[in-house]
């Protein structure tokens, strides 16, 4: 699993947050198919049925301010013991007679977003959801670097532009 912007990207499936376990809640993007998972969906649409995907009320914050959000967080969980679960953000997708409204958990530590990775997670959430960047790239590069850990901030950036370019 690697986690670029919004998505986390395993060797078969792209993620809209994190990948859902047991009941709860995700998106999946395969190479033909969007699927909302988890307890009140299961719901499954072809690649051309989708029309639009969008999210809202992702945390974004200035790179400076995130590191502090998660220093503190860890801070709080070293201190007490109590820690809380990533926040979550809202996925709806839309097709030509329905629009499904999706609660998945931040994949990025911390729960956090950098506008610079979320303005290019949304271009690539576009791209994916018009075809013009086919779900197949990314699933590449996931079986190519699977092995070197998770990007740097600056190489999911650098990812996240070589996806919505063209």
């Amino acid at each position: 699993m690697a986690v670029v912007g919004l998505f986390w990207i395993t060797e078969d499936a792209v993620y809209l947050g994190a990948e859902p376990t047991g009941t709860a809640s995700g998106v999946r993007l395969t190479e033909d198919r969007v699927e909302a998972l988890g307890i009140g969906h299961g719901t499954s649409w072809s690649r051309s049925e989708v029309r639009r995907i969008e999210v809202r009320d992702v945390p974004v914050r200035s790179a400076v301010r995130r590191l502090v959000s998660v220093a503190f967080d860890s801070l709080v969980v070293a201190v007490t013991g109590d820690g809380e679960f990533p926040p979550a953000f809202t996925v709806r997708v839309t097709t030509a007679g329905d629009a499904v409204e999706v609660s998945v958990v931040s994949a990025v530590v911390g729960g956090i977003y950098t506008p610079v990775e979320y303005d290019l997670s949304l271009t690539l959430l576009a791209r994916l959801t018009d075809g013009r960047t086919p779900v197949a790239d990314l699933l590449a590069w996931r079986r190519d670097h699977g092995a070197d850990g998770g990007p740097s901030r600056e190489e999911r950036e650098a990812l996240l532009r070589k996806w919505t370019d063209g």
